[in-house]
């Protein structure tokens, strides 16, 4: 299984073999990453999460830069991605749970949120370091509320999806992004600052 030492050392092949893999315009025409505000209200579901995960959610360690996006570490990803999505089923926490709202890890099926927390685990198992991983919450085209999982590169800003098995950067999905989590601390979260974009990004929360 591959950890972040590993993908560390494939650093050396370098970027320019890794770029053939993603399909992005220029990036001089899109902020590559997001520009994150002041500190938000937690979602509450996140809230009682925290409450029953304690140890996973507090002030990040601090392990240095976020780090580089390899060939290596662009398959780990997407990878993780896809078999997320293929083995949870998506229902509602009205559902599955007879709760409006809960946070937590999937078994067999789960909301968005959920989704979202597991690939956030799978990737920690994998090497990635906690700060590069953000739950994120954006509104759908519908004005629905969604929540996925941001991956910080050194390339930008990857968005990991269960809608979706395709991983996009950030701008090329159709939200309005809100707010994310902190990279400093998992249990805060900040809003996430209206760019330009191909999509009308949210500067305030509603």
């Amino acid at each position: 299984m591959l950890n972040l030492k590993s993908i560390l050392i494939a650093a050396s092949v370098g970027w320019a073999t890794a770029t053939a893999a993603f399909c992005a315009d220029p990036l001089t025409e899109h902020q590559a990453s997001m520009t994150t505000g002041a500190r938000v209200p937690q979602p509450v579901g996140h809230y009682y999460f925290c409450k029953a995960y304690p140890s996973e959610c507090g002030q990040t360690a601090s392990v240095g830069k976020t780090a580089s996006l390899t060939e290596v570490a662009w398959h780990v990803i997407k990878e993780v991605n896809a078999n997320v999505n293929g083995k949870i089923t998506q229902v509602t926490d009205l559902e599955y749970y007879g709760e409006p709202e809960l946070w937590t890890y999937p078994k067999s099926a789960g909301d968005c949120e959920d989704f979202a927390l597991m690939k956030k685990k799978e990737l920690e198992a994998r090497g990635f370091q906690e700060a590069d991983l953000l739950v994120t919450v954006v509104k759908k085209p519908d004005g629905a509320g969604h929540a996925i999982l941001t991956v910080r590169t050194s390339e930008g800003d990857f968005v990991l999806d269960n809608l979706d098995d395709r991983v996009k950067r950030w701008w090329q999905t159709p939200y309005r992004f809100e707010k994310r989590q902190s990279s400093l601390d998992s249990a805060q979260w900040v809003l996430i600052e209206q760019v330009e974009k191909d999509v009308p990004v949210a500067a305030v929360l509603n």
